[in-house]
């Protein structure tokens, strides 16, 4: 008896290899029969520099172009339901973040899509704290000279973000709740604009994570206050997180991730997921996003699918729990 369920289990593990094995070939052999779209939903942003850096990496490994195109525009909500909307066949993709993916399927009353279920999520690709940075000609020099300042001043100072239920959005609100102060908000479409107004003094204020401002931070036209990851960062070990300045287990991530239209074939789902892994942990890339002070995480698509859903439930909180709306 013992013999013969040594058989079963032996011909089911080599049944269950034989799976693998053709699903793996499956994957491998799917390449896109004409050029790519990659959609990012946003303007001038990281979101859209790791979608140039992948996207020549993509093209040399499946031979046919891939082309990035940005539809900014509703928080990300624009460009996102644009990809639901395509043909799950693997030639479009969209890059991803926490406002269309997360935050605002509670911050946006009515949502033209649902990321859960009209999107196949690929690899979540980065995860970054943000840096707190200011115009220098406010003169404020410390988190809590800020707070007492925004206190002392509540109709003096506004802040930029880089897109409506964007992280860098979220971030503020949730500063403005803990710390108990008031500021203007001011969205934009995309990094770009937000740190120009910034450096202008159109803006006071603004958390946008490192890539955004660390070159602007370095020649003095932005002052550098504090970063809302669990430990500061390496290249400024100087600048206190915020919850070393006084609010207390602060902490507020942006991420970028890859997905599909929902209904995107597995085989096509394990090909991307299989060569965006590979790039994204290639020297070369790796470097670079490391660089810009981005943690690489390359994820397999169950685990983007499980982050998002927890993401939904983190940043809903956060969004009931101050308030912030889509207005």
């Amino acid at each position: 008896m013992k013999h013969i369920k040594k058989l079963v289990v032996a011909a089911l593990l080599t049944a269950c290899a034989a799976v693998t094995a053709l699903a793996q070939i499956a994957s491998a052999d799917w390449t896109p029969t004409k050029p790519v779209r990659i959609i990012v939903p946003i303007v001038g942003s990281t979101n859209d520099v790791l979608a140039r850096l992948v996207a020549p990496k993509l093209q040399e490994a499946l031979g046919q172009p891939f082309v990035v195109e940005n539809k900014p525009g509703a928080g990300g909500n624009i460009g996102a339901f644009y990809v639901t909307q395509a043909a799950p066949d693997g030639h479009t993709l969209l890059v991803g973040y926490n406002g269309p993916l997360a935050i605002n399927v509670t911050l946006f009353e009515k949502m033209p899509y649902d990321p859960t279920k009209d999107l196949a999520p690929i690899t979540l690709a980065v995860k970054a704290p943000q840096y707190l940075v200011l115009n220098p000609d406010t003169g404020i020099k410390n988190v809590q000279d800020f707070i007492d300042q925004a206190k002392a001043n509540p109709t003096k100072f506004s802040y930029g973000s880089v897109a409506l239920g964007s992280a860098s959005h979220l971030t503020m609100e949730m500063m403005k709740s803990a710390a108990n102060f008031h500021m203007t908000h001011i969205p934009y479409r995309g990094a770009g604009p937000a740190v120009s107004d910034l450096i202008a003094g159109n803006v006071q204020a603004g958390f946008f994570v490192p890539g955004n401002v660390q070159g602007f931070v370095k020649d003095g036209r932005l002052k550098l206050l504090a970063s809302t990851g669990k430990r500061r960062f390496h290249s400024t070990p100087d600048i206190p997180t915020l919850s070393e300045s006084g609010l207390k287990d602060f902490e507020a991530t942006s991420w970028i991730g890859f997905l599909a239209p929902a209904g995107t074939p597995s085989n096509i789902i394990n090909r991307y997921n299989k060569e965006l892994v590979r790039i994204l942990n290639s020297p070369e890339i790796k470097n670079r996003l490391q660089d810009m002070e981005f943690e690489v995480i390359a994820s397999s698509p169950q685990q983007f699918n499980d982050w998002i859903s927890a993401e939904i439930v983190r940043w809903g909180k956060v969004i009931k729990e101050t308030g912030a709306k889509a207005d």
